[in-house]
């Protein structure tokens, strides 16, 4: 295993999922059920399967587009869910 990457990896993921939609799902659902430790495991387990589908896919990507073009649509897309917030909000 390469330390770098899985530090490199482990903080972006981690500053990404700090505060989004998921973790405010998981404090709702903890809140109205009281039960944390169902809502731990299922939130880590639903966490571990989207992050599989992103890895297969990008290994997938990266095989046929290359890198720049995978970047730049992403950028592209994230920009457009901005405008869309801030227009629909």
């Amino acid at each position: 295993m390469i330390r770098s990457l899985f530090w490199t990896t482990f903080v972006t993921v981690f500053l990404a999922e700090v505060g989004d939609k998921t973790q405010l799902a998981a404090m709702t659902a903890t809140v109205r059920s009281g039960q944390v430790w169902t809502v731990f495991f299922a939130a880590s387990a639903a966490l571990v399967c989207a992050t599989a589908i992103g890895v297969a896919v990008g290994g997938i990507l990266f095989r046929y587009i290359p890198e720049a073009a995978i970047k730049w649509a992403a950028g592209c897309t994230f920009i457009a869910v901005g405008v869309w917030v801030l227009v629909k909000g």
